[in-house]
């Protein structure tokens, strides 16, 4: 999607500070983090929301989620644990419409979240 701010990201038209890339996922911090750690992964094949996934991707939302698991061990959350989100549409807080994992830690996470 042309217009999309995180397909221009991973074209390399807008940069962003890479955690991982592979050739179906990119990670990369979030530029308005809400946690000591805060980083997205996204797939690169443009998917507007959960709500919108087919059968067909359903191998790609399985290493979307282990490798967000195992980016945030990386990042030094395997010990206390973080927060894994997917916001989708208006109501669900989604403001980039393509989808994402926002993975945060490296703090104690309220509940509800506000």
């Amino acid at each position: 999607m042309s217009d999309c701010i995180f397909c221009k990201i991973i074209a390399g038209d807008i940069p962003g500070k890479k955690v991982y890339e592979d050739d179906e996922i990119l990670a990369f911090h979030d530029v308005n983090p809400q946690a000591p750690v805060h980083f997205l992964v996204i797939p690169k094949k443009h998917i507007r929301n959960i709500m919108e996934l087919e059968a067909a991707d359903t191998a790609l939302l399985g290493r979307l989620l282990f490798k967000a698991q195992e980016l945030a061990v990386e990042q030094g959350c395997g010990e206390k644990g973080a927060r894994f989100v997917i916001n989708c549409k208006d109501n669900g807080g989604q403001t980039v419409d393509h989808l994402h994992v926002h993975v945060l830690g490296g703090r104690f996470m309220e509940w509800p979240p506000g």
